[in-house]
């Protein structure tokens, strides 16, 4: 019997988080209507969230007077900005919906100053 232990390492995190990346910014380039734009972004603010945490792991630090949460930290941050992006970007399309009845970016004309 033949038994394997797969290891996980740094790079297949950063290969996830670049596939995450890629994938966010292609979601915002292609979708017309601001809820696609608006996963669109969080994808792409997840997929740095794990490139953070993978360079803040400890295969990557050297052994010293820091915590190590260097990563953590900086994606706790990005998580609670998010949060208030999403919020705030609700708010603005139901608004938005409201007023034109549909969500789509092209009819935003109007909200130029």
């Amino acid at each position: 019997m033949l038994t394997m232990l797969a290891t996980t390492t740094v790079s297949m995190y950063l290969a996830v988080g670049a596939v995450m990346f890629v994938v966010g910014v292609v979601c915002m380039a292609t979708k017309r209507n601001a809820l696609g734009v608006l996963m669109g972004i969080e994808l792409v603010l997840n997929g740095a969230n794990i490139n953070f945490i993978a360079f803040g792991s400890r295969v990557l630090r050297s052994e010293g007077p820091t915590l190590g949460l260097d990563g953590q930290l900086i994606a706790l941050f990005v998580i609670v900005l998010a949060a208030a992006e999403a919020a705030v970007a609700l708010a603005i399309a139901l608004n938005f919906y409201n007023n034109h009845s549909t969500v789509d970016v092209d009819r935003a004309n109007e909200l130029k100053g």
